[in-house]
């Protein structure tokens, strides 16, 4: 089994930063992309962003600036500064993940996900 297991969420005042991480653990084989999404209730989730192995990254709109990410080999992290209350979600770890039990197709897995509240 794979498991990705977040830590670092909580809440700040509107202007504070966090720093989300994830690790990946597990029956591994080979990791493509790990990253994050965040959701609010109603909606639908949204990219915050990816980065693949060989340090690649994407970020979902308007979220590069603000939003920072990185990876050490199976950890993966979320810098977050000058965070604004609509910022308030829960943030989920993803990761594209190829298992070695067979058959070992790439496929995706989902952090039980973090609650950032950001409030005065």
């Amino acid at each position: 089994q794979v498991q990705l297991m977040e830590s670092g969420g909580g809440l700040v005042q509107p202007g504070g930063s966090l720093r989300l991480s994830c690790k990946a653990s597990g029956n591994i084989f080979a990791i493509n992309t790990l990253g994050w999404y965040r959701q609010t209730p109603g909606a639908q989730r949204e990219l915050v962003g990816t980065v693949s192995g060989s340090g690649s990254r994407t970020y979902g709109d308007s979220m590069e600036g603000r939003f920072t990410i990185s990876r050490e080999n199976d950890v993966v992290y979320l810098q977050m500064n000058s965070l604004m209350p609509e910022d308030t979600a829960v943030y989920f770890c993803h990761g594209n993940i190829q298992s070695r039990a067979w058959p070992r197709n790439f496929r995706d897995y989902w952090g039980q996900g973090t609650q950032v509240t950001v409030s005065s």
